[in-house]
């Protein structure tokens, strides 16, 4: 349960043999980003896509793009997650491309004053918005998790109608027609 004007916690929600295959603590993490000297020790590509997310501590962590939202996260919660392309501008890196992209974590498009924040404190120059923002929502009558398209509020795999607002969370997953709820400890 979040704390009223606090930012949504996400909590990972994709397959449990990803998750299980990421051990916490054992380095797999994603390269944290603090600023600029980060960046050009990290970003050996400009403009190619990273996986991101935005921990709970309010850091940017990168990984390669094929890469697990939930082992850059280290196994954790996140404020944001997605995919991010990055360049050289005039006044340092700026954020070219960015989203809310992650099956494993499903982020509503209101994490993005999080990850605006985040790059912010970074001094990485930022769109205001995502250039590409996914809804994602859970399916109440077959459970599997979907991304809406076009406004069009309709699962693509039972065709049953999708909730208007988001239902990725614990509480939602413990509560999901054939799916088992959060692993143990979590």
């Amino acid at each position: 349960m979040s704390t009223p004007g606090a930012p949504r916690r996400y909590g990972y929600v994709g397959p449990e043999d990803i998750r299980r295959a990421v051990l916490p603590g054992a380095g797999g993490g994603g390269r944290v980003i603090r600023g600029a000297a980060d960046l050009d020790a990290y970003v050996s590509d400009e403009g190619e896509p990273y996986t991101y997310v935005v921990g709970l501590d309010g850091l940017l962590r990168l990984a390669p793009r094929r890469s697990e939202h939930v082992a850059c996260a280290d196994g954790g919660d996140v404020l944001g997650a997605g995919e991010i392309s990055l360049r050289r501008g005039p006044q340092g890196w700026e954020v070219w491309e960015i989203s809310n992209q992650s099956t494993g974590y499903c982020p509503d498009p209101d994490c993005r004053p999080s990850v605006a924040a985040t790059l912010d404190r970074a001094g990485v120059d930022r769109p205001d918005r995502f250039t590409h923002a996914l809804v994602f929502r859970r399916c109440e009558h077959c459970g599997e998790r979907t991304v809406v398209r076009e406004a069009v509020f309709v699962c693509v795999f039972c065709d049953a109608d999708l909730p208007r607002a988001w239902n990725l969370g614990a509480a939602a997953q413990e509560s999901a027609p054939g799916r088992p709820g959060p692993a143990p400890g979590r």
